[in-house]
């Protein structure tokens, strides 16, 4: 029912009012320089970036692509570290079905977190 864009700017704007956020790994789709108002300047961003990608831009911005080319395998090794949440998503898909079948928002945010709750209690075990 939403966007993936919309869903990514609901998450880091909830994520930004609990905790400060260190580190973040985002694939192809949000390898450009505008996701840098999202975060602090302190955040470290791995992403892949774009074929066409050009280092203007914000001194944020050429500093990620700087560790990108300086060391690849430094940085690919961290940003691959984000296979475990999509692991984890792909586990809870397979677990409680690819679709979730409500409609009111309310209900859409509670079967999430159901499921999610349900994906931590399996993992305690």
């Amino acid at each position: 029912m939403k966007s993936e864009k919309e869903a990514y700017k609901e998450a880091v704007k909830m994520a930004n009012s609990i905790v400060s956020i260190n580190s973040i790994r985002l694939d192809r789709y949000f390898s450009d320089r505008s996701i840098l108002k999202d975060f602090e300047s302190d955040t470290k961003i791995y992403i892949i970036p774009k074929k066409n990608t050009t280092i203007r831009g914000p001194p944020e911005w050429k500093r990620v692509i700087e560790r990108f080319i300086g060391d690849p395998f430094s940085y690919l090794k961290e940003y691959y570290k984000r296979n475990n949440s999509e692991a984890g998503f792909s586990v809870d898909k397979r677990m409680c079905g690819w679709k979730i079948w409500e409609r009111r928002p309310d209900r859409i945010h509670t079967s999430i977190m159901c499921a999610n709750i349900w994906h931590n209690l399996m993992l305690i075990v």
